[in-house]
């Protein structure tokens, strides 16, 4: 038999996900290497044998994704697998032509072959595009389940940037395990939340022993939310799937790969930041999703922006520091720091571009859009210290943080500073609270709770 020859497209998460359910263990393949996108500082690395299985002793390399057409012809590759997100269409169809042309299928991979089933109930949250409020959607998800009185386990779409074999299973109850763990920024941006609220969190490489631990967790586990990331859609059968929207970025739900499948599978939508939308967009949006999930329940939510200390801001000429990924390759072109700035009157908001050092620099070459925000890149200890020479070198006032996590914490800020906090909140009915109720009872998921007693 000849096997096929495969290349994976990734950027360290579904690339990972999609060899070790489909081709890991399949003798109809042979996967020769991964590239590696989007994601800075993952490169020259290898899928280790031990995550790999017995049919690669060796591992797999990874390779940088510019080397993508020469890799196809020097590996005489088959089929390349396209697996990472948050990408236009017309991005994703650019990749498919130059794979054609260098003489390869071009192949995406469903939910058939990719999705685990879990033993336990299990909720997932996604989203059109990055930044759309999915991470406070799974926040306030887990806090109604909690209130219900259920044990609910998280597990996050991966982030293994660093050392795959150590990152196989990772358990996060502790502020401590972001450090046992040497999360990055954007880790620390995902995981902290849920630590602080007494949550437990699971991500790491290999979900299918993920899920299995998770099941089994040491503090018991009635239920499980899988907390997404980007557009993508869940590694995991879902019993409820829930679909962030934002009217920021309307048309985005049937423009962005694989954003359109995560919005086509959804029982139910939510249309998040109806507080700070026009009311036109929200009415364009409301119609695109008739149109596109007509049965799916609607819920209108907003996310209100409070911060730590209104003063730093009034009257200040500040920084404002977004979520990284949001301005990245999320495009948006603002933030809750920049609301906050907005709405607390700061004189004015400072351009971080005549500051920028070391790998800062080329994160605003490659998106030259972000403008004069500065997004909290930190993928390892050199982008941590980039980014604190440019905020300290600043000249600001004071600096908004409208990261989710307190980046005092893992960097030295040397001038006056506020966090921005922002939560999910449903406005008028349906709201997310009925939505759980409903599907508690149509599961006979016990909770202790008489009202949910039919």
């Amino acid at each position: 038999m000849v096997k096929k020859r495969i290349l994976i497209m990734g950027a360290a998460g579904r690339d990972f996900h999609n060899f070790n359910t489909v081709y890991r263990d399949n003798e109809s393949y042979e996967v020769l290497a991964f590239t590696a996108a989007q994601i800075p500082n993952i490169l020259n690395r290898k899928y280790p044998p031990s995550l790999a299985g017995e049919l690669y002793p060796s591992g797999i390399p990874i390779y940088d994704e510019k080397d993508l057409t020469q890799l196809i012809v020097d590996l005489k590759i088959d089929d390349v697998v396209f697996s990472y997100s948050d990408v236009s269409y017309e991005q994703l169809m650019h990749k498919s032509a130059l794979v054609n042309t260098a003489g390869a299928n071009f192949v995406l991979l469903g939910r058939k072959e990719t999705s685990l089933k879990s033993t336990k109930p299990l909720i997932s949250v996604g989203a059109t595009r990055t930044g759309c409020g999915k991470s406070q959607t799974a926040r306030r998800l887990i806090e109604i389940l909690i209130e219900n009185g259920l044990k609910v386990v998280a597990i996050r779409h991966p982030m293994p940037y660093g050392d795959l074999e150590a990152q196989r299973v990772q358990r996060y109850a502790r502020l401590e395990d972001l450090e046992k763990y040497n999360c990055t920024i954007e880790e620390m941006e995902e995981y902290e939340p849920h630590i602080v609220r007494g949550n437990v969190i699971y991500a790491g490489v290999d979900y299918e022993d993920i899920i299995r631990a998770a099941e089994n967790d040491p503090d018991g586990c009635d239920i499980i939310v899988w907390d997404g990331g980007n557009n993508d859609f869940p590694f995991y059968v879902s019993d409820l799937h829930i679909t962030v929207t934002d009217p920021h970025r309307v048309g985005h739900g049937t423009k962005y790969y694989p954003g359109e499948v995560t919005l086509r599978m959804s029982d139910v939508v939510i249309i998040n930041k109806i507080d700070s939308a026009r009311p036109k967009n929200i009415d364009k949006l409301r119609r695109l999703i008739t149109q596109v999930v007509p049965n799916a329940i609607v819920i209108d939510a907003a996310s209100p922006i409070s911060v730590a200390d209104p003063s730093v801001i009034r009257n200040k000429r500040v920084l404002v520091v977004e979520d990284g990924p949001t301005l990245t390759h999320g495009g948006m072109k603002l933030g809750a720091g920049t609301l906050a700035a907005e709405k607390f009157g700061a004189s004015e908001i400072i351009d971080p571009r005549p500051y920028l050092v070391g790998q800062l620099k080329d994160t605003f070459e490659t998106y030259p859009k972000i403008g004069k925000l500065l997004p909290a890149m930190g993928y390892g200890v050199h982008q941590l210290r980039d980014l604190e020479v440019t905020i300290n070198s600043c000249d600001c006032d004071a600096v908004v943080i409208g990261t989710p996590i307190d980046l005092n914490r893992v960097i030295n800020i040397r001038k006056p500073s506020t966090r921005v906090f922002y939560d999910l909140q449903s406005i008028g009915k349906p709201s997310l609270e009925e939505v759980v109720e409903e599907f508690l009872i149509k599961h006979n998921i016990e909770t202790g709770i008489e009202e949910l007693v039919e």
